[in-house]
């Protein structure tokens, strides 16, 4: 249970700041002959709290109708879903004083602080895989910063944002 205490934490972002985005794909794909899909199941059972999960399944709908596709009970292309939480914590020296050099006669003194910042990083993996091989044809993750205390709408602001970001090159330009 332990493993699941930040994932509800997830995409709860920093305002609408870069998303740190990759993606992938089959180069040998007809990205054109796909033009309905569906949620795989484990899409609709992110292990998020309901109402994160509901954000990310509803921008994530609404990037792929702008892309022209349509959502089917009998899909094309299956969409997988993933999130992971990843607690990253930074440090930072800074020496402040003056040090021996400083003084022809005599020494001087020197002091340096460590500060430590811990912040919580969400990743949200889009995988598109042909329903009928099971094949990956074209997968996207996006990285963000997540802000713990976001208001609601902040919240699905940045969700939106990131999905935007994650999808923006599908398909892509061959």
């Amino acid at each position: 249970m332990k493993k699941y205490a930040l994932i509800p934490l997830l995409f709860l972002m920093v305002s609408c700041s870069s998303v740190r985005v990759a993606y992938d794909y089959d180069n040998q794909t007809d990205f054109s002959k796909y033009k309905t899909w569906a949620y795989a199941e484990e899409s609709l059972n992110l292990p998020i709290d309901q109402l994160n999960r509901d954000r990310i399944l509803k921008a994530v709908e609404t990037e792929l109708t702008v892309k022209g596709l349509t959502k089917s009970d009998n899909p094309d292309a299956l969409i997988v879903l993933h999130v992971k939480g990843e607690q990253v914590t930074t440090a930072t020296a800074t020496t402040t004083g003056t040090g021996p050099w400083r003084y022809r006669y005599g020494g001087g003194f020197e002091t340096t602080q460590v500060d430590y910042n811990t912040y919580t990083e969400g990743t949200l993996f889009i995988i598109m895989a042909d329903k009928s091989t099971e094949k990956i044809f074209w997968q996207g993750t996006g990285t963000k910063t997540i802000e713990e205390g976001a208001i609601p709408q902040q919240r699905e602001k940045n969700i939106n944002y990131s999905v935007q970001q994650i999808l923006k090159n599908y398909p892509p330009k061959q």
